[in-house]
């Protein structure tokens, strides 16, 4: 069911999880990130004088860690709405429990859904290639969880997994594991119509047709991702290390949110 902001507006939002929801790769002139949160955040801001928001999301967590580091922090804000997207980082893991993985999900949920006026799940984008048709039997297992989840606790779930356009490869970063500006708009747009604001914009429309790059420029483009991007990411795996180690979230506080200008999507 969804809510009309207009009767009562959401004067708070919390967002919980991993690198999708810190921002990456949505980078601002200065180095930090913004993000579909951030986003979403100035909009309804707009809409609710004095509205607050916290991010306590940081890159490369694990659901337990969520659980732990996050979950019981923003339980205590009392926010209007939560938003809770995790446990993806740990499909893409070689080794996984997904028993455990839902557990810990579940966990997160129950100890959010009863702290907040509305409680916002996600099935997360995927990017087409061969790395999503890899481990798509266990992100589909965490989305079943997460449909589940949301019909036992009344919470709203933004499918962003069923929207053919987020696959699209124009609208994720040369790493291949984060949304672009582009993909981050569109998702803060999926999150403001779920919880019931006017839509602005269809954040569903296929992008323009392009012509394919041809066989040595996709070589090359190839040869860079896996010096920049997989190689690093191999060798944390390897030594259990994450991205986000010792790294903070980027708003701890619910704190009063003014809009900024970085926070106006590119046209």
């Amino acid at each position: 069911m969804e809510t009309d902001p207009s009767d009562a507006p959401y004067t708070s939002l919390v967002a919980v999880g991993d690198s999708f929801t810190e921002g990456m790769s949505d980078r601002l002139p200065d180095g930090s990130y913004r993000g579909w949160a951030d986003l979403l955040a100035a909009r309804m801001a707009a809409h609710a004088p004095g509205f607050r928001y916290a991010n306590l999301a940081v890159r490369g967590k694990l659901i337990a860690q969520i659980v732990d580091e996050q979950a019981t922090t923003a339980a205590a804000m009392n926010a209007d709405v939560v938003t809770l997207v995790g446990g993806l980082n740990d499909t893409l893991r070689p080794k996984c429990d997904m028993g455990r993985v839902t557990g810990l999900l579940t966990e997160a949920v129950e100890r959010l859904a009863p702290t907040c006026r509305r409680l916002v799940l996600m099935r997360s984008p995927g990017r087409q290639g061969p790395v999503l048709e890899r481990f798509r039997p266990r992100m589909e297992e965490l989305f079943a969880c997460v449909d589940d989840l949301a019909a036992r606790h009344g919470a709203l779930v933004v499918d962003l997994y069923g929207a053919s356009v987020l696959g699209d490869q124009r609208l994720w970063d040369v790493d291949r594991l984060h949304l672009t500006a582009e993909g981050h708009r569109r998702v803060a747009e999926a999150v403001w119509q779920a919880l019931g604001y006017p839509p602005e914009t269809d954040w569903r429309e296929p992008l323009p047709a392009a012509v394919r790059p041809g066989w040595a420029a996709r070589r090359t483009a190839d040869a860079r991702f896996a010096r920049q991007h997989l190689l690093p990411w191999i060798g944390r795996r390897l030594t259990g290390r994450s991205s986000g180690d010792g790294l903070p979230p980027k708003r701890p506080e619910l704190t009063p949110y003014a809009r900024d200008v970085q926070d106006v999507p590119d046209s």
